[in-house]
């Protein structure tokens, strides 16, 4: 049946639809337009924030401007940090436990120096790196631990420029609890038991809990700095691995500085492991910076690790024969099995001071020392997977819009484990222009990858140059600034 449609009672509205959608076709121009210019980028900024519905998922990273100079040129014009002197069970007395601390060999040597290990250059034999960089440079070289990172940031905040011993001057609260070295005492103990991997945290946010300034912010502007992944304070179940500092609700509040974090947690603020390279001040930083970029780098690409042969389809053997495959004037390899890398970590230097890149697959969990050691040597990192380093180090390495193109290389292991692909195939193809360029950047960024051994200046490295600690007291006084709304009352 037809259906009926009436004609419009005024003739001339019928001679307006021309018109109508010429105006409909003018404001579609203009959306077109619009949305053009949208898509043409400026520059892409230091950070870029994310949205707040990602918030708890994001890589933490600096939305603001870098800090204001003060009227002495000091970068404290986020605000001040108060450092809390804790009773020393919380921190000294762990380190006297130094040779008991690991099961496989002692910590002492590596905590020495405030936690920066043993010199490079001394008669220890611990480390040589003497072949590799003129004498002057030594001095700025350790045997430093993976884990001593709450030993490192404490020596550098008790003398930063931005501390203050007033707390009611502070902006944001350090927690100088060495949390790694608690627990980890008691991972590979096999008569360990849940509650001994758990005493000293909660002893810690006993004594924290009591104090005025973290009940006025319930921990909101407070942190700490964990020198393990945050994985060993995550007890998924009873009798399970870690310790469940992080899953206990008086942690609840705290920013915690570590080395890998949760990606799922907000809470959790990805930093840089220490590597061996420890500068006094900014002229052994570009001393070192010309140094790696003029050192001859005869191979393409190097990897440093080993292999998992429990694991099946172990992804580190596979880079081994990709290696193997390019014969020894493109890759070269070093196996770390059996502690060989940690007891000395001039190999790794070594090896990835001679090759223009450097494998990075996960370890034995998503990150490893090892991308920042490559940085620091110099070399281009390749990775893949993203949470080896894009979704971790969001206050320090450019992720975004396509930077991370600018000092990375990015391979899909699934197409690498299908054949579809060779590492050698894709790191060939890349221009040795473009190869420089990607080379200068990473080069660029190693002051704010390392922590510096300045001697109690309060300037740090000095020459308006920050180390890894200056980007994590900006960070955190930017960050207790934006949860204040939490918890200050009117």
């Amino acid at each position: 049946m037809a259906t009926f449609r009436p004609e419009h009672l005024n003739p001339a509205a019928r001679r307006q639809r021309p018109v109508l959608l010429l105006m409909l076709a003018f404001f579609a121009l203009q959306l077109l337009i619009f949305f053009a210019f949208r898509a043409v980028r400026p520059p892409p900024s230091p950070a870029s924030p994310s949205s707040a519905a990602a918030a708890a998922a994001a890589v933490p990273a600096l939305a603001s401007p870098p800090a204001r100079r003060d009227e002495n040129g000091s970068s404290c014009g986020g605000g001040l940090v108060y450092v809390y002197d804790l009773p020393p069970a919380f921190n000294s007395d762990l380190l006297a436990m130094c040779a008991s601390l690991a099961p496989m060999y002692s910590l002492c040597p590596y905590l020495a120096n405030d936690g920066l290990g043993l010199p490079a250059s001394g008669s220890s034999g611990t480390t040589n790196l003497s072949s590799l960089m003129p004498p002057e440079l030594l001095g700025s070289w350790y045997a430093s631990d993976q884990f001593a990172l709450e030993h490192i940031v404490h020596r550098r905040l008790l003398s930063h420029r931005c501390r203050t011993a007033d707390p009611s001057r502070a902006t944001a609260f350090f927690v100088p609890f060495y949390a790694g070295l608690a627990v980890g005492r008691h991972l590979w103990s096999p008569n360990a038991t849940d509650a001994d991997r758990d005493r000293d945290c909660l002893a810690l946010l006993s004594w924290l809990h009591a104090r005025p300034w973290y009940q006025r912010s319930a921990g909101w502007d407070h942190f700490i700095a964990l020198g393990r992944i945050t994985w060993d304070f995550r007890r998924a179940s009873e009798e399970a691995w870690g310790g469940s500092f992080l899953t206990m609700p008086g942690a609840a509040n705290l920013t915690r500085l570590v080395i890998e974090r949760d990606p799922w947690d907000g809470m959790d603020v990805g930093v840089p492991y220490p590597t061996g390279f420890h500068p006094r001040d900014a002229a052994e930083v570009r001393a070192w910076q010309r140094h790696v970029l003029s050192r001859r780098r005869p191979r393409l690409f190097a990897f440093a690790g080993a292999p998992r042969s429990a694991i099946r389809g172990d992804f580190r053997a596979l880079l081994l024969g990709e290696c193997q495959a390019a014969c020894a004037d493109a890759c070269a390899a070093l196996d770390c099995a059996e502690g060989k890398c940690i007891r000395n970590n001039a190999l790794v230097m070594e090896l990835f001071m001679g090759a223009r890149f450097c494998l990075q697959p996960r370890g034995d969990s998503f990150t490893r020392r090892s991308l920042f050691d490559c940085m620091v040597a110099g070399a281009v990192p390749v990775l893949f997977w993203r949470r080896s380093a894009y979704r971790q180090y969001g206050w320090y390495l450019p992720v975004g819009g396509g930077r991370e193109e600018e000092w990375s290389v990015f391979i899909d292991r699934d197409k690498l484990r299908a054949g579809n692909l060779t590492v050698r195939g894709v790191l060939a193809a890349i221009p040795e222009p473009r190869v420089r360029r990607m080379r200068e950047r990473v080069v660029g960024m190693i002051p704010r990858l390392v922590y510096s051994a300045a001697d109690g200046g309060e300037e740090g490295l000095g020459g308006g140059m920050e180390d890894a600690v200056d980007v994590m007291v900006d960070g955190m006084l930017r960050r207790a600034a934006e949860q204040r709304s939490r918890w200050q009352t009117t």
